[in-house]
């Protein structure tokens, strides 16, 4: 499985505010953490069943990571640094993520050292045409009136095929795979 990750703390790179509400509030956060009978609420779990699947295990217990965001969609138009999976189609997604544990949350070199592991362990996987990109981003803590600045990891899995059921199979085939990487590193 192709990984790579990247550090975005620039000006111009995306921010998370963590609770997050969107302007019109029609979407929220939704703490599966310490509520996973909201999953539910989470439309995009619901449609993608190998998405849900993911959800439930990174906001599990057994997981040091708990989900904020998330979406996934298939598409036809590919990069040319994509044409080395020689497929005309892409089933795709994103998972923002936050480590459960507040210290970690505020330390750039806990994210780091996350990543790095975590690239490590994937590109151990099995040789599939699926790609998982990692991005340590800035996020906003709000507990009451206080903001904390911290980190979030924003994940992109893609599966690629010649056709978007054989996309979203190798979509679903990399899910099982970060699942199982972030498991592992989670382990004490």
């Amino acid at each position: 499985m192709d990984a790579d990750f990247s550090i975005e703390l620039g000006r111009e790179d995306p921010v998370l505010d963590f609770p997050w509400k969107d302007p019109a509030g029609k979407l929220a956060y939704v703490d599966l953490k310490r509520h996973p009978e909201l999953m539910a609420r989470v439309e995009e779990a619901e449609q993608f069943p190998e998405l849900g699947e993911f959800l439930r295990t990174l906001n599990s217990p057994r997981s040091i990571v708990e989900t904020a965001k998330c979406d996934a969609w298939e598409t036809s138009e590919l990069s040319a640094e994509e044409e080395v999976y020689d497929a005309s189609h892409k089933f795709a997604s994103y998972v923002d993520l936050v480590f459960s544990e507040i210290d970690a949350r505020l330390s750039l070199s806990r994210h780091q050292q996350f990543v790095k592991k975590l690239v490590e362990l994937l590109r151990r996987a099995p040789e599939i045409p699926a790609a998982a990109e990692l991005c340590v981003r800035r996020c906003y803590f709000s507990e009451g009136s206080a903001v904390q600045d911290g980190f979030y990891l924003t994940l992109y899995v893609s599966g690629y095929g010649n056709d978007e059921a054989r996309a979203r199979q190798n979509w679903g085939v990399g899910l099982k795979l970060v699942k199982n990487a972030v498991i592992q590193l989670s382990r004490p």
